[in-house]
């Protein structure tokens, strides 16, 4: 994205993978949920989302040792305009899919024609940046652009390419059980919907020889099995069933691996650290529901959320806050009042900013004993602001006589604990939380529709932010459903900073227009934070090896299983 790749030509393999490898073994994998599609690519159904990376290929491979930088994969080589204006992508001629058929530019152009027309909305806004495209040679193609946006080329680089073949007769937008024949290391073998899917090696998989592969999906066959619940997932794995598991509470990771495959040494414990962002995980306000439209009202609700004490109950007190969309990196913004390049990006955007994004805004401190008096004073007089007062029988309502009642969407009983201590901090304030716990298929539809008052959300983020942040803040998802902006997020000010992250000619101007991204949300009150971890709690069995070497992002996207091995 800025200045050049690290590594060299010829390089022999990604940094964090090893070339020498073995091939060979089986793994286990639980997965909460369930599936009851193949097609990933469409907002109908839920397909498993690991034919993305162990089916159909890309253009283009990302390293996840480096903030974003592609190296080729499908394509043999990529050349850009002097400002980015255009791009141009020539395929290798070896490059096949698994039933030995070549990967052509039709094909190429075929997937980028239906995804942007058939597809998940994700891949609407690029296309339409696009002004004209152009086969180049048997097997080039070009794109020309009508907008100026720096990380257009890499994105298209990141693209599927699907088998045009494969939807002949076929409505590409219609859920459907039937296999994607991809380019990738692995095809669909067995699968039974909601249960378990496997992806077995193709042994003549086109890209073994190339260098961005060397050391990667090494293992024969990868099983996922569906449960129901985190808990049954862990006790699969403690009965042997499982391979790895990845524990997310610490007090956990303490006290519970004591079971006899733990003791023996069959299992093994591993802190992986990382250096990515953040991101954000939290309870999300919907304002498109009237109750949580003004930010007051959202900000009394984050200031009667005592997250000490339920991250002492919950977990040990271990895990810091997440203070900001970006925090455990350098993109996080400061606390203080904005400064420099920061600032003059929101100035022109001052009358529409809410208090905090311009002076500072930092998340309340709340007393580790559970009463959080200052508080839920502080919530009060906000709420009293607001409109909203306790009557008589200690029940909050506005003028109009309307209660303070809502529901928070959940699918994990670890969430559910959260909520119940939650639910008991509001209604010291006389609202009423309540809670629907779903399966994962309607949680999915309803969080897809923004059919719900509250949820529980994660947004991962990375070193290189851009044109998936209109997908999760921009202002057509306020409207248009399948897009990760689940708060329901208005903000022109968020939308003119993603521009200059597009924009940007330099990394400094980058980092600030992210700095200031980071202010507009945070200062928006949308989430009450939880924590996180700078560490991945993965338990494993013992002959399942990773390269000493880890990337930047650790336990993420490209790491397991794509660099692990089985060593008998």
């Amino acid at each position: 994205m800025y200045g050049t790749p690290e590594l060299p030509p010829g390089f022999v393999s990604l940094p964090y993978a090893n070339p020498k490898a073995p091939k060979g073994g089986r793994m286990v994998v639980g997965e909460v949920g369930g599936f009851d599609s193949m097609n990933p690519y469409i907002l109908k159904g839920e397909a498993p989302y690991n034919i993305r990376s162990h089916v159909v290929e890309t253009l283009l491979g990302r390293s996840w040792d480096e903030s974003f930088t592609l190296y080729g994969l499908l394509a043999e080589s990529v050349e850009t305009g002097p400002n980015r204006e255009w791009v141009e992508f020539h395929l290798r001629p070896e490059a096949k899919f698994s039933d030995g058929s070549p990967v052509t530019i039709e094909d190429v152009i075929w997937s980028f024609e239906t995804l942007a027309e058939k597809g998940h909305p994700r891949y609407r806004s690029s296309w339409e940046k696009i002004d004209r495209y152009e086969r180049v040679g048997e097997r080039g193609i070009r794109f020309d652009f009508n907008t100026v946006d720096n990380e257009l080329p890499l994105i298209l680089g990141l693209r599927p390419i699907l088998r045009k073949a494969d939807w002949d007769g076929r409505d590409f937008a219609e859920s459907s059980l039937d296999r994607i024949t991809g380019s990738g290391p692995y095809i669909v073998g067995e699968f039974e919907p909601n249960r378990y899917v496997e992806f077995v090696r193709n042994p003549d998989y086109w890209g073994s020889s190339v260098p961005y592969n060397q050391g990667l999906n090494n293992i024969d066959t990868i099983r996922y099995e569906y449960f129901t619940d985190a808990n049954v997932v862990f006790e699969a794995f403690k009965a042997g069933e499982l391979s790895y598991f990845r524990e997310g509470n610490p007090a956990k990771w303490k006290t519970d691996y004591s079971f006899p495959a733990a003791l023996n040494g069959d299992v093994v414990k591993e802190e992986i650290p990382h250096r990515r962002p953040a991101g954000m995980e939290g309870f999300v306000f919907n304002t498109r529901r009237e109750i949580f439209s003004d930010w007051r009202v959202r900000e009394a609700l984050i200031q009667a959320f005592n997250f000490e004490f339920i991250n002492q109950t919950m977990n040990d007190s271990v895990y810091p806050r997440r203070t900001s969309y970006y925090a455990n990196s350098d993109l996080a913004m400061s606390h203080d009042a904005a400064e420099g390049a920061v600032k003059s990006l929101l100035e022109p955007f001052a009358d529409t900013l809410v208090p905090g994004t311009m002076e500072g805004y930092s998340l309340p401190v709340a007393d580790i004993a559970g009463r959080n008096r200052s508080g839920l004073r502080e919530a009060r007089r906000l709420l009293q602001e607001a409109g909203w007062r306790v009557d008589d029988a200690g029940v909050l309502r506005n003028g109009s006589g309307q209660a303070f009642e809502f529901t928070v969407l959940l699918r994990s009983d670890r969430n559910e604990a959260i909520a119940n201590m939650y639910a008991e901090m509001l209604a010291r304030l006389g609202i009423t939380m309540r809670q629907e716990l779903v399966d994962s298929a309607q949680h999915n539809t309803r969080k897809s529709d923004y059919d719900y008052d509250m949820m529980v959300n994660v947004w991962g983020l990375s070193l290189s932010p851009g044109n998936e942040q209109y997908l999760y803040w921009g202002r057509d998802g306020v409207n248009t459903p399948g897009t990760r902006n689940y708060m329901g997020m208005d903000s022109v000010a968020a939308e003119a900073m993603i521009d200059t992250m597009l924009t940007a000619e330099s990394q400094k101007e980058f980092v600030a227009a992210v700095k200031a991204l980071d202010r507009i949300l945070m200062a928006g009150r949308y989430v009450v934070p939880f924590w996180f971890s700078d560490v991945s709690l993965v338990a494993h069995t013992a002959e399942m090896k990773h390269p000493e070497a880890l990337p930047i992002y650790g336990d993420w996207i490209g790491f397991l299983p794509e660099v692990w091995w089985i060593e008998e």
